[in-house]
């Protein structure tokens, strides 16, 4: 609470977690927040290799109010969310050597007692390879292209959801820039949260995948496996290939023995 705070104050906080959310209740003088995510082993740089990144995301609650966010990089500050912004994410990526922090600045009010700054926040250190994350962020050149075999191969061994279905409807949301795939599942290999669950014809599970919205995905017939990756509660598409070129890929890939992991095909 800025309540306890003295005005022009800097309050010095340390975020640590994978993932979490902060509260400011009545924002007064300022807070510097510190990214200092425990990194697993695997995230550290395979030797003669680039070295890892870190990404960070930030997504403001729709009453975000009070205070503006910054990005401090090695001294200098860009501004991340302004007062009242859009409830879309932000990402950013840093090497694990530089000094980066978040910089909450309260805005100058006469009345404080009605504003509250509040973010949820993901921090990862793996999510450069191939992340679905909103079109807004970091790595989207990349999130309309078509995965290659060895895309799809990883992408059932490592993704947060592996669904086998169809596409029902899609809708796009034009201010947050995002497509909304609704799915009817058929089978559901592996989903980390309840993403999907019975409510559709014949019982079947359905949910929603989300894309870009420049990615321009059209609703089509045929059956899909569709994966991806959790990203502050919704699904983000990652690799869609249908049923049967990944029945294909799946074969092949067996036959040399070189799938990354053991996945049931029928």
């Amino acid at each position: 609470s800025g309540l306890s705070q003295e005005a022009g104050s800097v309050e010095q906080l340390s975020l640590h977690c994978a993932e979490g959310s902060l509260e400011w209740l009545y924002p007064t003088g300022a807070l510097r927040l510190r990214l200092a995510p425990r990194l697993p082993p695997t995230s550290a740089a395979v030797k003669g290799g680039s070295p890892p990144h870190v990404t960070a995301c930030i997504k403001p609650t729709g009453t975000f109010r009070g205070a503006q966010l910054y990005l401090e990089r090695e001294g200098v500050l860009e501004l991340l969310l302004p007062e009242a912004p859009r409830p879309r994410a932000r990402c950013f990526s840093w090497l694990p050597q530089e000094k980066v922090a978040l910089f909450l600045q309260a805005t100058p009010h006469p009345d404080i007692s009605r504003r509250i700054a509040a973010f949820r926040y993901e921090l990862r250190g793996d999510w450069l390879a191939r992340p679905a994350l909103p079109a807004a962020s970091l790595g989207a050149e990349g999130a309309c292209r078509p995965c290659n075999d060895t895309e799809i191969l990883m992408a059932i061994c490592t993704s947060d959801f592996v669904i086998r279905g169809s596409i029902r409807s899609v809708s796009n949301d034009a201010e947050l820039q995002e497509s909304i795939i609704g799915v009817s599942a058929t089978r559901i290999h592996r989903q980390k949260f309840p993403l999907f669950q019975a409510g559709g014809r014949a019982g079947r599970p359905v949910g929603s995948i989300r894309t870009p919205l420049r990615c321009g995905v059209k609703p089509g017939p045929g059956t899909f496996l569709f994966t991806g990756w959790l990203h502050f509660g919704e699904a983000w598409l990652s690799c869609a290939p249908r049923y049967r070129d990944f029945q294909r890929i799946y074969e092949g890939a067996q036959r040399l023995r070189q799938n990354p992991c053991e996945f049931p095909v029928d």
